[in-house]
């Protein structure tokens, strides 16, 4: 089972070993992600049609760079994709995930109402550009 935790209790569990992964989109983790964040999209435009779809190769990305027992946090914009990721993961045999509730930019409700919030509203420490090698680009053309 995936482990649920907010955006301040994730900042403490990166000082004490966890590594963040970033599943939104590489436009959204360049408006700004967590510090030391890196990007690995779980879902991206299909070429073809333009829809977007879960990406082949989310799964190989992080298997490439975190190894199964690696401690991780997987955090989106709101807290969807990154459930899904963290499901995906699990499938994949990684056993120390966290799912961040509430996204970088929070949780709301029906009616639009926030109900966690996300790392940005929480004034987390947050970075745009925090070097290529964080990025879904650079991480994909190091994978074998």
């Amino acid at each position: 089972m995936v482990e649920q935790r907010t955006p301040p209790e994730v900042h403490t569990l990166l000082g004490e070993g966890y590594r963040y992964i970033d599943v939104r989109t590489e436009a959204e983790f360049a408006g700004g992600h967590p510090v030391g964040a890196v990007n690995i999209p779980v879902i991206i435009a299909d070429p073809a049609t333009q829809q977007m779809t879960i990406n082949p190769d989310f799964v190989n990305v992080v298997e490439a760079h975190f190894p199964k027992d690696a401690k991780i946090i997987v955090g989106c914009q709101g807290g969807g994709r990154s459930q899904r990721a963290a499901d995906l993961l699990t499938r994949a045999g990684y056993t120390t995930l966290v799912n961040m509730l509430g996204g970088f930019g929070g949780a709301v409700d029906e009616s639009g109402r926030a109900v966690v919030p996300g790392w940005r509203a929480s004034q987390l420490p947050v970075c745009a550009d925090c070097g290529a090698e964080n990025s879904y680009a650079d991480l994909r053309n190091r994978t074998s």
